[in-house]
């Protein structure tokens, strides 16, 4: 009996049935919203059943994490694997904290900030001279991201050869640039951006002699590079024509002129009591389409070496405070004249500043726009504590902000502060398929700060995992040694 054979496909027909097959597929995808998932469970690490806050999106909704080669490749309500799979029901998924404002780029710094859940860290404000050997020094040794700027005052000191350390404290500080020095600061700055920089750093109040055409030369270098600049406002407080209402004119007027966007640093601390009015000039700023914004950091007292131009002669009216409104960070005293006298001869130590109301906190905060940033240094607990005690206090314990607009202000709005000068910002600060895997996951009923000012190195409670670039640095509330995945926040160098 003749063998029946089967009709034979023509290359043509077999090539339309694949064709349809693949959109039947992809529709399917589309409709479940698994495209993102089409690489299949093959993911590194999967974070599964936790709250996932995405403040781009407006996300907020249990899902399962996945991640690949550092990328977030999946965000999904489908079950998901992982070569390591960490079960966060019960937690919140976040974008990694991103610290615009961070002193202390050592590793004890790090340890703490990462406790913290800030997976970038830069040092923006008083920024370096060097930038290329500033990035150099940290390759491949940090568990966080680190970025930093080209740095006015560190350039300035340079130049005008001032004998301090951190900060500047003669020259530097007090004497008004002559011509060929002013061209030199430019010079410097320049190289500085060149190097990729992520912004250019002015901290006015710390150099007075700078005069306000010197600001404004800073300014148009910046704006040569499409650099934003992040200001230290030159006043404080609010007595009259040397106030911080006058400084932020002043900046505003730089960006105005110059197009750079601009963002001031810890605006409560130099406001004090003039912060509403400076959040209205912002405002209308902004409105107006000068590209202003700020930040705060939720604490009551400043920080700044004594022997700094913040304590010349009158800082008692410019600040509203007296002897006993200072302690000394060595020893945990309160100042008196005779003590403050003898620390400021001899130079060189921490003093905090309590003069920063409760109040003042709490309308910046609440801000819309504000963002949180620690200014941590050495001795201040707001190194170790930032970020959690914003969750902790103020959302959890207050209701002063919701959780989606605490999350908001540490990650998505500092990443769109770089992202013109550095790309790759587009990738932090979110939860979504194709941003970076920097993640922070918290406890929501338990994160707290814990550091105080007479223990400022306690880490944070109630983080549980910190992931950057996919890597775990923080797993189950503990610090992983000798782990090292983060990477530069840079500028294109030229």
């Amino acid at each position: 009996m003749p063998i029946e054979t089967p009709p034979r496909w023509e290359p043509t027909r077999l090539w339309g049935v694949r064709c349809w097959g693949l959109v039947v597929v992809f529709a399917a995808c589309v409709l479940t919203g698994s495209v993102a998932e089409s690489r299949g469970d093959g993911f590194d690490v999967v974070l599964l059943g936790g709250r996932v806050l995405d403040p781009e999106s407006g996300l907020d909704a249990v899902r399962n994490v996945g991640i690949q080669g550092g990328t977030v490749t999946a965000v999904t309500e489908r079950a998901i694997e992982g070569a390591t799979t960490l079960d966060v029901s019960g937690l919140v998924v976040a974008p990694g904290f991103i610290d615009l404002h961070e002193h202390g780029h050592d590793l004890e710094s790090y340890r703490l900030q990462v406790q913290d859940g800030v997976t970038s860290s830069l040092e923006l404000e008083l920024g370096s001279a060097d930038v290329g050997a500033w990035y150099a020094a940290r390759e491949g040794t940090t568990p966080l991201h680190y970025g930093v700027s080209a740095g006015h005052a560190r350039v300035r000191m340079q130049v005008m050869r001032d004998p301090g350390s951190f900060i500047p404290i003669g020259d530097g500080a007090h004497r008004a640039a002559s011509e060929a020095e002013l061209a030199a600061i430019r010079r410097g700055l320049r190289a500085g951006l060149q190097q990729g920089a992520a912004a250019l750093g002015l901290l006015i109040q710390l150099t007075p002699a700078a005069t306000v055409w010197e600001v404004l030369e800073a300014f148009r270098v910046a704006a040569e590079f499409d650099a934003p600049c992040v200001v230290h406002l030159r006043y404080q407080g609010g007595s009259g024509a040397t106030d911080s209402v006058a400084a932020l004119a002043e900046v505003i007027a730089a960006s105005a002129s110059t197009g750079v966007p601009a963002h001031v640093v810890h605006l409560t601390s130099n406001g004090l009591g003039a912060t509403p009015q400076l959040l209205a000039m912002i405002d209308a700023a902004r409105a107006r389409g000068i590209d202003v914004t700020t930040e705060l950091y939720p604490y009551n007292a400043a920080t700044n070496p004594i022997d700094s131009a913040m304590l010349d002669p009158g800082w008692q009216t410019r600040l509203g405070i007296g002897y006993g409104d200072l302690q000394w960070v060595e020893t945990g005293e309160r100042l008196t004249e005779a003590s403050f006298r003898h620390y400021r001869a001899a130079g060189g130590g921490l003093v905090l500043f309590h003069m920063i109301r409760e109040p003042v906190v709490r309308v910046a905060l609440v801000h819309p726009e504000t963002l949180i940033a620690s200014d941590g240094i050495r001795g201040h607990p707001r190194r170790a504590g930032t970020f959690s005690r914003v969750l902790g206090r103020y959302v959890r314990e207050e209701g002063l902000l919701s959780l989606m607009d605490a999350v908001r202000k540490m990650t998505w709005l500092p990443a769109q502060r770089l992202e013109g000068r550095v790309p790759s910002m587009q990738r932090k600060g979110r939860v979504r398929v194709g941003a970076d895997a920097d993640l922070t996951v918290f406890d929501a009923e338990r994160v707290v700060d814990v550091a105080t000012y007479e223990a400022p190195d306690r880490p944070s409670e109630g983080i549980v995992h910190v992931l950057v670039g996919g890597v775990p640095v923080v797993l189950d509330g503990s610090l992983r040694e000798g782990v090292a995945p983060g990477r530069p926040i840079r500028a294109r160098i030229q």
